[in-house]
């Protein structure tokens, strides 16, 4: 994975973080957070369950390992500025086994990831994001539920 390193003003050894850090997902490798990240890196908001700090996401990536074991993402755009920088970017995998409690339907699914990094040097030390889990969920056809109706009915 590389980034179009001429639209942005990050540094080269920024560059290399976000590979680094998005790498951890694609490479299956949640350890390669500690060379992104500073230690007491904060992510938010942090998902059901997480913890804080490197350590907190990298259950989180194994599940996303686990349940889409062909695991890419796919940045479309960085742009970066002195100690900043936003990167749109997919999700993207077939799904093969649970996925935040939903069970494995074999279905190829694309997600929206946009993500903001503040650095500290060469390190990510916040990021702020937004993923598009309502069409995840939609995708993997566990919304809406089977117990509602989109429609309902007049009294």
């Amino acid at each position: 994975m590389t980034f179009d390193t001429t639209a942005s003003a990050l540094t080269a050894g920024q560059h290399a973080t976000l590979e680094t850090f998005y790498g951890a997902f694609t490479r299956k490798n949640p350890d390669l957070l500690d060379e992104a990240v500073t230690s007491d890196w904060q992510d938010i908001p942090l998902a059901p369950g997480q913890g804080p700090g490197p350590a907190g996401l990298k259950p989180i990536i194994l599940g996303f390992i686990e349940s889409l074991p062909d695991v890419e993402i796919v940045v479309d755009e960085v742009i970066g500025f002195n100690d900043r920088a936003g990167v749109r970017a997919r999700i993207i995998g077939t799904q093969r086994g649970a996925l935040f409690g939903i069970p494995a339907t074999n279905r190829r699914i694309e997600i929206a990831l946009h993500e903001f990094h503040r650095f500290e040097g060469d390190r990510i030390s916040h990021t702020w994001h937004l993923e598009d889990w309502f069409g995840m969920l939609h995708q993997l056809g566990a919304w809406p539920p089977k117990t509602t109706s989109l429609h309902p009915e007049s009294a």
